[in-house]
């Protein structure tokens, strides 16, 4: 298994990086952002390829060209990929994302059930869209047995199918593709990190290598992150296109370089393509370039610039909603998403719906009523584990980590106090509008908090900004940090992996059947339970179930190797590196 395990993970990362690099190559970028522009094009190239798989019903076997072609796109641009790992940022940022993807790979070789709070049903929905694209599936499908096709988008099942097509296409090597592609988000959030607004100008020629070792370190024990890449759902890789379209669209706007809109239009067309939750997103960020570029109305070239931008974005969206529109109409495209379906049924309903969503959203459940029948059972190690999981996972503080939240919140003070008044409430806008806007497309009402749907991106570039702050944070600041990432590790990740893998159980009630241990968790984890066992599925942690011991001694010591390298003496980025200077303007043919 273990054998299987690494060959598959080369497939895709073959997969994720071949298909795009002969164009990522040609830009004058640092190589690090080559790399990240590779990854999302390769990406966009697996889902067309699958979409038109699916949609002229050829047979999935013509999947195998992937793999060559992305073998050739490596071989035939070799000289430009020994050049980039010539340079020492792309050496710290791939072996940093090759520590985060193991660590997460591990904890998912730990889950024998899916449970926490009252996440339940999705991870099998999004299995049976994956198997829907391989089989060419009925068109009237309702997954789950109400949910039909064009309530979500395909982006992430067709490249995860492509995937496992390639591999082996049972349900343990779909979890471990979806965990692989949505770890892959640890990668924008790092080049994101290196540029302003988030760099610091008194680090631009700071310790790269420490601060993407130190980003990683944050990524891997915080909760959000290990619970959301090891839960088969799509929403972090709709995070990964997200990101890297924050970053694409500050470069086109400090650049105004052509490529870099239009990267950025196509990066979030893939997101929206992946995950709803992205949408937000677009919506401020169209209005962030329309706004922005007033200045420039009068410029054809800005014109020119903004509709070829347009026309990439929509051209891949129409991948979906043209075909979707074509054979479902309007309303089955557009009015079957829960953020439609669940809606109240009048507008001042829906209003009061919202405000009572983000103020869950922004307040602990601990400093409010919440509904606490959904953490009734009587494991005691089970209720903590609910008790925090919806701290952690969705709520918007809890989320950043139970003391990061408060450094960041300084940091942003600080920061805004230096930075020009509209500067200021600029960022302010985006960031209050994101907020609002991630919260209110959310139809239902949502006791606990909402952080987890459309917020994700917004936590991870908060990450981002305390790794770049932290050469000028204090020693005490520092310190409070690590212990805070140390409690969210042992309280939200260990506690929670420990219920789903059953380890708890075995050490704590020995001789307990699983019967009796299910019985006394609440009825989410049952219904998830039940699920796998009646469609028989074996998770890749039933592959491991015996090999528990030797996969946390490998977790810490991952744990510890990520630690030791975030404390690592610095150093700056190579002097082949064509970094411009935080102050300088970027040259016209690249991206800053």
């Amino acid at each position: 298994m273990t054998s299987s395990l690494f060959a598959s993970c080369c497939v895709y990362g073959l997969l994720s990086l071949g298909l795009g690099w002969p164009i990522a190559a040609r830009l004058a970028v640092p190589a690090t952002e080559k790399l990240l522009a590779g990854v999302a094009l390769s990406l966009i190239g697996v889902f067309l390829s699958g979409w038109l798989v699916y949609t002229l019903a050829l047979p999935v076997s013509i999947l195998w060209i992937l793999p060559a072609l992305a073998s050739a796109g490596l071989i035939g641009r070799r000289s430009a990929l020994l050049e980039a790992w010539r340079e020492a940022p792309l050496r710290d940022l791939l072996n940093t994302q090759l520590i985060v993807t193991a660590w997460s790979v591990g904890w998912l070789s730990l889950v024998v059930n899916y449970s926490g709070g009252n996440w339940v049903g999705d991870w099998f929905g999004h299995w049976q869209r994956t198997q829907f694209f391989l089989e060419q599936g009925a068109p009237d499908i309702l997954f789950n047995g109400f949910d039909p096709l064009t309530s979500r988008p395909p982006f992430a099942n067709i490249v995860i199918g492509a995937f496992i097509t390639l591999t082996v296409t049972d349900f343990a090597h779909y979890q471990l593709a979806l965990t692989f592609l949505g770890s892959l988000a640890f990668l924008p959030a790092a080049v994101l990190m290196q540029r302003p607004p988030w760099r610091a100008a008194h680090s631009s020629e700071g310790p790269t290598g420490q601060r993407t070792a130190l980003l990683g370190v944050f990524f891997m024990l915080n909760p959000l992150w290990v619970q959301n890449t090891t839960f088969a759902w799509t929403k972090l890789p709709a995070a990964f296109f997200t990101l890297a379209a924050i970053h694409y669209f500050l470069a086109a706007d400090h650049a105004r370089v052509r490529s870099a809109s239009v990267l950025a239009a196509a990066v979030l067309a893939a997101a929206l393509l992946t995950h709803y939750s992205a949408g937000p997103y677009a919506a401020v960020f169209a209005l962030a370039w329309i706004y922005g570029g007033r200045a420039r109305y009068q410029e054809m070239a800005w014109w020119r610039e903004t509709a070829l931008a347009a026309s990439v974005g929509v051209a891949l969206l129409a991948t979906w909603f043209g075909w979707s529109v074509n054979k479902y109409g309007g309303h089955g495209t557009f009015l079957t998403n829960t953020s439609v379906t669940d809606l109240a049924p009048d507008v001042s309903s829906q209003l009061a719906t919202i405000a009572l969503n983000v103020r869950d959203t922004l307040v602990p459940h601990f400093l409010r009523s919440a509904a606490a029948a959904d953490i009734h059972q009587t494991s005691p190690w089970g209720w903590w584990r609910d008790w925090f999981f919806f701290l952690y996972q969705v709520n918007l503080i809890g989320a950043v980590g139970s003391v990061a939240w408060l450094v960041l919140l300084v940091i942003l003070y600080r920061r805004a106090r230096a930075t020009v008044p509209w500067v200021r409430l600029g960022w302010l806008a985006v960031i209050s509008g994101t907020i609002l806007l991630g919260v209110a497309v959310h139809g239902a009402r949502a006791p606990w908090g909402l952080a987890h749907i459309c917020l994700q991106p917004l936590v991870l570039t908060g990450l981002g900004l305390l790794a770049a702050e932290w050469v000028i944070l204090p020693g005490r600041w520092r310190r409070l940090l690590i212990i805070g990432a140390l409690v969210d590790g042992i309280v939200g990740i260990a506690l929670s992996f420990g219920i789903q893998s059953f380890l708890l159980d075995q050490w704590l009630t020995p001789g307990r059947s699983l019967p009796e241990t299910m019985a006394s968790y609440t009825q989410i984890s049952q219904i998830n339970l039940n699920a796998k066992r009646w469609f028989k599925l074996e998770f890749l942690g039933d592959r491991f179930s015996s090999h528990e011991t030797l996969i946390l001694a490998t977790l810490g010591a991952l744990l510890l190797l990520a630690l030791y390298r975030a404390s690592l003496p610095t150093r700056t980025p190579t002097a082949a590196s064509p970094v411009a200077p935080a102050t300088a303007p970027a040259p016209r043919n690249t991206i800053a």
